[in-house]
């Protein structure tokens, strides 16, 4: 019998505004020296929305306020047979101020200036998706860690 590999629940935060999306540089653990959205685990007892707000509020300092959730993509990591879900939501208000934080240092980047070259190979599919305020699943294969060997991703 064959063994089904439960995946590991996460969330990433995405905000954006007038032309601008705010990521923020992974400083340490896995995807460490990448820009990211802002997510994480999701803890025993709360939901994948609430997850997602601290989260954002742990990583960037800013706390949000009404957010949507727009994707589900499933990562499937070959060589260490990893598989994450990840709940990927829009940021549509927040508060606070934006602080650099012990994991991640934000930063404002203009949409025409997004820095691909410096984050997962998945996001150059998904993210132009977002922008354009589509709902979408997606399954992403990556073998040693950082290597996309294949990707389907939908609009829903």
């Amino acid at each position: 019998m064959e063994t089904v590999l439960k995946p590991k629940i996460l969330t990433l935060c995405l905000t954006r505004e007038e032309g601008k999306i705010l990521l923020g540089m992974k400083k340490r653990g896995f995807g460490e020296g990448r820009w990211n959205g802002f997510g994480g685990k999701v803890e025993e007892g709360e939901t994948i929305t609430e997850a997602a707000i601290r989260e954002m509020e742990e990583e960037s300092g800013l706390l949000a306020k009404e957010l949507e959730e727009i994707g589900v993509v499933i990562f499937q990591y070959l060589d260490t047979g990893k598989l994450l879900e990840v709940h990927i939501f829009d940021v549509l208000d927040y508060g606070g101020e934006m602080i650099e934080t012990e994991e991640m240092s934000p930063k404002w980047f203009n949409l025409d200036e997004i820095p691909f070259e410096d984050m997962w190979a998945d996001d150059i599919y998904w993210i132009p998706l977002f922008l354009k305020g589509n709902k979408f699943k997606g399954h992403f294969v990556f073998k040693d860690n950082d290597k996309l060997l294949s990707h389907k991703i939908e609009i829903i």
